[in-house]
């Protein structure tokens, strides 16, 4: 007699912006909706992923980036639901992208730039993802460390970019990077950002580098604020790995994601590669990114004509 096969229990995570009352109350209804359905599922704040400010008398705050997986969360759950908008998903992605758990992102906040679908929409879209009619958008992420000493003594996984920059009330900063194996450049600026095509859109965008599409396996270098015309966003191939000294007497401040940072100190370096983990989103129909960027910011709109002129008498 052959014994009977175990019945395999689907799992799944929800992690959620705990500061957000909706997103909170989703997040049950959510849950008590998987388990009714015969679901396992595991519940965690999006704050799991936030790594923390240092401050001048505290200047590292750190967890290894392997350490920032909720429990629960391994690589036998089919899905996590992310209930936040873009910090949360920031964050999220940190927390799984070691057992490269598919993240579903509901957005509960307001621009939304990396979130799939929106709470009205959110029972059609569980129904699709347990039906699994859908497909995996896999997003390139970072590997940011500082060395100090010869020692690691920070890092962090970056999913938009990294930025250093100086201190308030402090003057232009000197950066010496070295790109690969290419010969240093030297950059004068207020700071520096080292983007991902998915952080195009964020911090990169908004100190003039150009937008990426997320497919597209490079990295840019913006200069913020440079004190140089020649000093341009700089686009190049993501197999390159990234050192950047500071040529400074001062601290500096690195900033990941925007929910990450550490003081840089004058013999310091900022080392960033590839990272081999990768954030993986659920996408509900094929991916458009012309069609997100038109719809979030505006971009490729038709221009509107201008009112026929009016001879006045």
């Amino acid at each position: 007699m052959r014994p009977c096969p175990i019945a395999v229990v689907p799992k799944a995570g929800i992690i959620y912006n705990d500061v957000k009352p909706i997103a909170c109350r989703t997040a049950e209804e959510l849950r008590d909706k998987l388990i009714s359905r015969g679901w396992e599922v595991y519940m965690a704040t999006g704050v799991g992923g936030i790594l923390g400010y240092s401050s001048p008398d505290r200047p590292v705050c750190h967890t290894p980036i392997d350490h920032l997986n909720p429990p629960g969360f391994d690589s036998d759950m089919s899905f996590a639901a992310v209930l936040g908008g873009d910090g949360t998903v920031l964050s999220a992605c940190r927390q799984v992208a070691p057992y490269s758990i598919p993240l579903l992102t509901i957005n509960t906040g307001h621009m939304g730039f990396l979130t799939e679908t929106y709470l009205n929409q959110l029972p059609q879209a569980l129904d699709d993802v347990i039906d699994k009619r859908y497909e995996i958008e896999e997003r390139a992420m970072l590997t940011v460390q500082v060395i100090r000493e010869q020692s690691l003594l920070w890092e962090a996984l970056c999913l938009n970019e990294m930025v250093i920059h100086r201190e308030p009330l402090t003057s232009m900063c000197h950066f010496e990077v070295e790109i690969g194996k290419h010969a240093p450049v030297d950059i004068a600026a207020d700071g520096i950002i080292i983007s991902t095509p998915t952080g195009s859109t964020a911090y990169s965008l908004s100190a003039g580098g150009p937008v990426v599409t997320p497919n597209v396996p490079v990295l840019q270098l913006v200069p913020i604020c440079p004190h140089s015309l020649a000093s341009r966003a700089l686009v190049f191939a993501d197999i390159e790995p990234v050192t950047i000294f500071p040529a400074n007497s001062n601290p500096l401040v690195m900033v990941v994601d925007g929910n990450a940072g550490c003081y840089i100190m004058p013999d310091d370096q900022v080392r960033m590669q590839r990272s081999p983990y990768t954030a993986r989103f659920i996408r509900l129909g094929p991916p458009e990114f012309f069609r997100l960027l038109r719809e979030k910011l505006g971009w490729g709109l038709p221009h509107i004509a201008k009112p026929t002129s009016v001879e006045l008498p």
